[in-house]
């Protein structure tokens, strides 16, 4: 039955076990398993699956040889829910059982029900536009449908990325999760980046994207099967540096149950990544386990409001996709006085990212056609094809690199964007070898 209006909230845990798959790459793998995400859905009655670089069928739209779970890019939502081979991609979703960690509680079994999203910081480093812009008109073609940051070799899907883009096919997904009453969708906003890899006016554009999901995405949309998390605005404050958390604190960036209402709060005005990971003490754009704790801590309770809310025996929440009195990006239930900016580091070189995971196998080369006479013919032209494909992979692999120095030096693309995808490309060359 359908949350009353007037319906209190529910905190509390599910009765029993339910099935979720995490949508992510390696700052959700963190999250699960270094901030304590996994533990804390199994102690509250979720059965975590998951999703990363290397699970799933072929990416049959990006059509660049690597799985679906390959693309989190905002633009690549287009292909999970709306593009021609959502069901293929859709079936493997709601069935997998992969993870990378162990459930401390017993499968119940059947698909996969509650699906959690989230794109990678990298696509959201590159936003052009105005924080105010509007969403792209309902049935206008959105050119960002389909598109990642960098599909091809020379980035050309980032002028798509636009405030007016972005929030267009978030509200076009609607289309979708409105015809999947039986699943329940929530949405983890894309998290922010160390201030040396973004500038203050995109980062500004990401913020305004993140509260406007918060505010306004689910106004005019009139089932209780989606939810929003604003991972972003929890991962902005800390308590004083960034080994210090302030969960729990009345002050600061937050999105959270407080005082029996669903809180989005931002006391504090910063629009950078206040957790940083640190490799040879340079920031790293993948929180640190303290900064997911505290989105774990925050993210748990309002995940059971929303599984309630959509089974019907709670109340409808406001701040997780509608808004309420306050007006978009002000505190909410309970204002606070913005505090100064949180402290963030200031590095000194590019940080040394963790490696990327291992790429898909490639598919074998197929055998040549069968009117080569001999045994011996034939053996010798599969090895000669296969040479030959060899060295056209790695040539193409090389111009894809070279595309990408010049992506940089035109400032299609940030550092840390450059960094992530020089490690893929190369890792590729090598596999290729």
């Amino acid at each position: 039955m359908p949350s009353a209006p007037d319906q209190p909230l529910n905190p509390n845990p599910p009765s029993t076990p339910v099935r979720l798959v995490f949508i992510h790459h390696s700052t959700g793998e963190d999250w699960l398993n270094l901030g304590g995400l996994r533990e804390a859905l199994n102690e509250n009655n979720y059965y975590v699956t998951e999703t990363n670089y290397d699970w799933g069928p072929p990416d049959l739209d990006v059509n660049d040889g690597n799985p679906i779970g390959y693309h989190t890019d905002i633009g690549h939502w287009y292909n999970w829910f709306l593009g021609p081979h959502r069901d293929t991609y859709l079936q493997a979703l709601y069935t997998s059982s992969y993870t990378t960690g162990e459930n401390s509680i017993p499968d119940p079994g059947g698909e996969n029900v509650i699906i959690m999203f989230k794109s990678c910081f990298s696509s959201g480093q590159v936003i052009y536009g105005n924080p105010d812009d509007p969403p792209l008109p309902k049935g206008a073609p959105n050119p960002l449908w389909g598109k990642g940051v960098c599909d091809d070799p020379q980035c050309s899907g980032s002028e798509y990325y636009t405030v007016s883009n972005i929030k267009g096919l978030y509200r076009d997904l609607l289309d979708y999760f409105a015809t999947r009453q039986d699943k329940m969708f929530v949405l983890i906003t894309t998290p922010p980046s160390v201030d040396v890899y973004i500038s203050p006016e995109l980062a500004a554009n990401l913020r305004a994207i993140n509260t406007w999901l918060v505010y306004h995405w689910l106004e005019d949309y009139p089932y209780n099967n989606v939810f929003v998390f604003d991972y972003y605005n929890v991962l902005t404050s800390n308590g004083g540096d960034p080994n210090t958390s302030d969960v729990g604190s009345e002050s600061g960036n937050h999105h959270r149950y407080w005082n029996g209402q669903v809180q989005h709060v931002i006391g504090v005005s910063n629009d950078f990544l206040a957790y940083p990971s640190f490799s040879d003490g340079q920031p790293d754009n993948h929180p640190n386990p303290v900064g997911h704790r505290k989105a774990t801590e925050e993210f748990v309770t309002l995940l059971n409001i929303a599984y309630h809310c959509w089974k019907g025996d709670g109340g409808r929440p406001l701040y997780m996709g509608r808004s309420g009195a306050p007006a978009p990006g002000k505190p909410s239930p309970t204002p606070a006085t913005p505090q100064p900016t949180t402290p963030q580091p200031t590095p000194q070189a590019p940080p040394a990212t963790s490696p990327a995971p291992p790429l898909e196998t490639p598919t074998p080369p197929k055998g040549i056609s069968p009117i080569l006479a001999g045994a011996g013919i034939v053996i010798l032209a599969i090895v000669g094809v296969a040479l030959y494909l060899t060295r056209k992979a790695r040539s193409e692999v090389d111009e894809r690199l070279r595309k990408l120095d010049e992506a940089l030096l035109e400032g299609r693309i940030s550092e840390e964007t450059y960094q992530e995808l020089k490690r893929r490309y190369e890792r590729e060359r090598e596999r290729k070898r």
